[in-house]
């Protein structure tokens, strides 16, 4: 999915990113505000996890979205 579109309605995507990663708190959803970058950030935080992991996730997160 476009990266425009999840970011325009991301309230209705706050959801699945929550399931997607459990560690995202309801403030980290709400600071993220569909900002791309701001979600690989707090992935990272959270998770650990390097930065090219992190947008791999974040691309097929937003594949699988319809």
């Amino acid at each position: 999915m476009n990266w425009d579109r999840i970011e325009g309605n991301w309230k209705q995507f706050t959801g699945n990113a929550k399931a997607q990663w459990g560690k995202l708190t309801d403030d980290d959803l709400t600071q993220i505000n569909g900002n791309r970058e701001v979600l690989e950030g707090k992935l990272q935080e959270r998770y650990g996890i390097a930065k090219d992991e992190v947008k791999r996730q974040v691309d097929l997160w937003g594949k699988d979205l319809h």
